[in-house]
């Protein structure tokens, strides 16, 4: 497993892209956003994450694909994650689409593709996998995760087929 942990001179790295694009948008925006805490500690299927939790953002960065697509991940993932801080500071997070055209625009701004996931192959790599559970409408089956089987079993959520906008129901008998 410690060929898939980051260096500490590889971190710092990160954690100065970070603050280059932060500073690049300051410069081109007039804008004076501040430095943001940066996690190492993403453990899924992303490869990174832009949280707003109460009054306290931070990114989090997946440290076993950073370890395997260090010098593309370097690029686009930290500043497609600059894109969500730099977003949510002008715009605030309810008012915009996460990737619509405001997210869009700071990417270009960056001079980057706006790719909204990355193409990395990570299916070698140790990373944690949700379950799925099955779903059904009147017209399909749909796969949905462990979080959004929980809060529709907490009656936190409800989700609909956008083909057929019935709301999904969890079909026990595939179990």
């Amino acid at each position: 497993m410690n060929n898939f942990l980051l260096s500490q001179s590889q971190k710092q790295q990160v954690i100065e892209k970070t603050a280059y694009y932060i500073e690049q948008a300051n410069r081109q925006l007039d804008l004076q956003l501040t430095d943001i805490f940066i996690k190492f500690d993403l453990k899924g299927r992303a490869s990174g994450m832009f949280v707003v939790k109460q009054n306290e953002i931070y990114i989090r960065y997946n440290e076993i694909i950073f370890s395997q697509y260090f010098d593309d991940a370097l690029i686009n993932t930290v500043t497609h994650e600059v894109a969500h801080y730099v977003v949510h500071s002008i715009w605030g997070i309810k008012k915009v689409k996460p990737h619509g055209k405001e997210w869009q625009q700071i990417m270009a701004l960056f001079e980057v593709k706006p790719d909204v996931t990355s193409d990395y192959d990570i299916s070698n790599l140790p990373l944690r996998r949700q379950a799925q559970y099955e779903y059904r409408c009147d017209c399909m089956s749909h796969q949905l995760s462990t979080t959004r089987h929980n809060k529709v079993q907490m009656k936190k959520a409800i989700y609909k087929c956008r083909k057929c906008m019935q709301s999904l129901r969890w079909d026990v008998v595939s179990l």
